[in-house]
């Protein structure tokens, strides 16, 4: 029987300036994972710290990824059997990145940056590179929230061979936007979708930060053809499991 990797994409409650909780999401999540055979779990954009960019926020948060508090990230998440992608802000230098790590078994296997920033990440530098990665004979690589905005983000992923795109998000929102973001972030996805011929599995936040901003998700898997085949409800946490083939004949 051919393999297939099989991808657990979670909608998670946001986690502002505490990791451990966050680790724990990820453990919690990886126990489920274990009983339906997942390869592969994603989490959200900057979800090892929560998504705040401002100074303080991002001074007291921010990690190193060669640092010794990161090494320890890294150690907890080492009995983890799934391969791990989940949102970080990384320290480099002297700057900010806006950072998904892939991570399996306690070992860091990569990294990508985000390349394209809303005016409110200013403290962020821009990544210049995507990076793509393989598991189980499926050939995968990431795109970050805002960077599914631009056509050109997915087709550097897919012209690497790639047939998913993952793609970490992070839409908690001031409530209005929210509402009106709320149905159109799937069209933009599925647009990507489309053109390249790629799975999309995304992972967002949902619930409420305060009286002021909420995020819905959406958390959810479109196919090559642009459809939505899983979705986790908008308000509340779960996983959904998508399984895809190894590429065959240049695509799937």
């Amino acid at each position: 029987m051919q393999e297939r990797l099989r991808i657990g994409t979670c909608q998670t409650q946001e986690f502002l300036g505490d990791i451990d909780a966050a680790l724990t999401c990820i453990e919690g999540f990886a126990r489920q994972a274990d009983a339906q055979d997942v390869d592969l779990l994603l989490f959200p954009e900057c979800f090892l710290q929560g998504y705040l960019v401002n100074d303080d926020h991002m001074r007291t948060q921010a990690v190193e990824l060669s640092s010794a508090r990161f090494a320890s990230v890294l150690k907890r998440l080492s009995p983890i059997e799934q391969t791990l992608v989940f949102g970080v802000i990384e320290r480099n230098g002297d700057r900010y990145c806006n950072t998904a790590v892939v991570v399996t078994q306690g070992v860091l296997v990569g990294v990508y940056r985000k390349t394209h920033l809303l005016p409110g990440e200013a403290l962020f530098d821009k990544g210049d590179a995507y990076p793509t990665f393989e598991l189980k004979g499926v050939r995968y690589g990431i795109n970050i929230c805002y960077d599914t905005q631009f056509a050109e983000a997915a087709a550097a992923v897919a012209a690497q061979g790639a047939h998913v795109l993952l793609v970490p998000a992070q839409n908690m929102m001031r409530r209005e936007a929210a509402v009106r973001w709320k149905d159109l972030h799937h069209g933009i996805r599925a647009e990507r979708a489309r053109e390249n011929g790629l799975w999309l599995v995304s992972a967002d936040v949902t619930g409420e930060r305060d009286e002021h901003r909420v995020g819905y998700g959406p958390t959810s898997v479109i196919s090559p053809q642009g459809e939505i085949v899983a979705q986790v409800p908008l308000m509340t946490t779960g996983m959904v499991i998508v399984e895809i083939p190894p590429l065959q004949d240049g695509r799937g």
